[in-house]
């Protein structure tokens, strides 16, 4: 008997509706019809206006804090198995409550671990997500995660810069893979920050390692958060003689004083995906999407194809 593949459809959580329509439009298909009902405590319940009975389902959503999100991400997951869809694929722009991926002391969650599981536990029967905070993420799974690298949009920005005496950096140590791979894909030099925190969000020190006397400089990491790592390495950088100083970050959570941070800093561009929805608010803050991403794996993932070509590093 051959294979027959049905009509996908794709869904959207309620803040990640306008990458939803991007990712839909891309995709060659109509966003779904879900409706939100709201109590007037706050507890709320997701409804799907439309038979999906036997489909394979697409529901976008970031799951980054609060915890709205994720609950959400999660009822849908729930309904969307109780209304007998057959296959349903969590697209996770941004995996949230994924810095808490190991107990770095005593007495607290992995919250990565955490969300993985219930998430496969309201039904979701693939994960699509995008530059994880940490690649082992992935191990928290028993189910396919397609684990997607915003260098398949962020590199040939980079290239189209044509930026002389290029140097890519990265802001702290956990961050050199990431770098270096950036670094061998455009043949240049590498730097690494060494940084030392006092608490979260708060570099108590930071050193860095390498020459960036007469380089451009590019600062690769996942995410910026309070942007207090970015500005702080930009302006040290500028301080050892950079030309200039620019940063590639996938997932702009921007929080706290960041974008006063990021337009009192040195840094001459922060380059992010929609990931996560970006106020406009710093004219120094370039956005670059990612619909096209993945709506082109997504497809693929539909079709029983290959996503290694989506692979870039």
């Amino acid at each position: 008997m051959p294979i027959v593949i049905t009509e996908a459809k794709i869904f959207a959580c309620t803040r990640s509706k306008v990458l939803g329509e991007k990712i839909a439009k891309a995709f060659g298909a109509k966003l779904g019809n879900v409706i939100t009902s709201t109590y007037s405590d706050g507890e709320f319940q997701p409804s799907y206006e439309e038979s999906i009975r036997g489909t394979r389902i697409f529901i976008i959503g970031s799951t980054n804090p609060g915890p709205e999100n994720l609950m959400e991400m999660l009822l849908m997951i729930d309904a969307a198995k109780r209304a007998s869809a057959r296959h349903i694929t969590a697209v996770l722009p941004y995996f949230g409550w994924a810095r808490q991926d190991r107990k770095d002391k005593p007495r607290v969650p992995i919250a990565a671990k955490l969300v993985a599981k219930m998430l496969e536990a309201a039904g979701a029967t693939r994960i699509i997500t995008m530059d994880l905070h940490a690649d082992q993420i992935q191990g928290f799974f028993e189910k396919p995660v397609d684990h997607l690298f915003a260098s398949t949009i962020f590199l040939p920005y980079l290239q189209d810069l044509n930026l002389d005496n290029l140097t890519i950096a990265s802001p702290d140590m956990g961050g050199s893979k990431r770098a270096y791979a950036y670094s061998k894909a455009l043949k240049s030099d590498v730097v690494i920050c060494y940084k030392q925190r006092a608490k979260a969000n708060v570099i108590s020190h930071m050193e860095l390692i390498g020459n960036v006397e007469g380089k451009n400089v590019v600062l690769v990491d996942d995410m910026v958060d309070t942007a207090g790592t970015l500005t702080k390495a930009a302006d040290l950088m500028m301080e050892r003689g950079a030309l200039s100083v620019r940063a590639i970050c996938t997932h702009p959570i921007l929080s706290g004083k960041a974008y006063e941070n990021i337009n009192n800093s040195k840094l001459e561009e922060l380059i992010v995906t929609d990931s996560i929805p970006v106020k406009p608010l710093s004219d120094k803050i370039k956005v670059l999407s990612c619909a096209d991403l993945f709506a082109q794996v997504m497809d693929k993932v539909h079709n029983n194809q290959s996503i290694s070509s989506k692979f870039v590093m």
